[in-house]
């Protein structure tokens, strides 16, 4: 499982011109899921974006975390997170899950996150065509691996 994490000063997903969710100050959360993933994975990185300590404080250090500062969350499901270029130009999405594997992580990974955090998300819809807006705060963008816990 392949996380995008991106500290905002706001961030919407829309579908079709409707915008379905939308925070400030807080997360954005693009997820990709393998079939090879599990709830361990799910648990596993759901802690570790909850505690990351990506926020600043009052001295301006980051040193607080979503969960610390009570910080927004929306998570967008995005299979090409997946995607291996080792070869040619065209990506591979091979090792994406298929949407009946997929869809089950995603709705356990938001509903691990909420449970987390004590509070609900926002989510994207998975397989919709989403535009996905977003004032990166600093910028700062991180990707954690599940896989790769190094």
């Amino acid at each position: 499982m392949r996380a995008v994490i991106q500290r905002v000063s706001e961030a919407s997903v829309s579908i079709e011109d409707n915008v379905i969710s939308k925070i400030s100050n807080g997360l954005l959360i693009l997820i990709g899921i393998e079939a090879a993933d599990t709830k361990e994975d799910i648990e596993w990185l759901t802690r570790k974006i909850v505690n990351l300590r990506i926020f600043n404080d009052e001295n301006g250090v980051m040193n607080k975390s979503l969960f610390s500062t009570q910080g927004n969350a929306i998570i967008v499901s995005q299979f090409t997170l997946q995607a291996s270029t080792k070869k040619g130009n065209r990506p591979s999405y091979i090792k994406a899950a298929k949407p009946a594997i997929a869809i089950p992580l995603y709705e356990q990974f938001v509903t691990q996150i909420e449970l987390d955090l004590g509070k609900k998300v926002g989510t994207g819809k998975f397989g919709a065509d989403m535009k996905v807006a977003l004032v990166n705060d600093g910028p700062v963008t991180i990707i954690i691996d599940s896989k790769k816990r190094d």
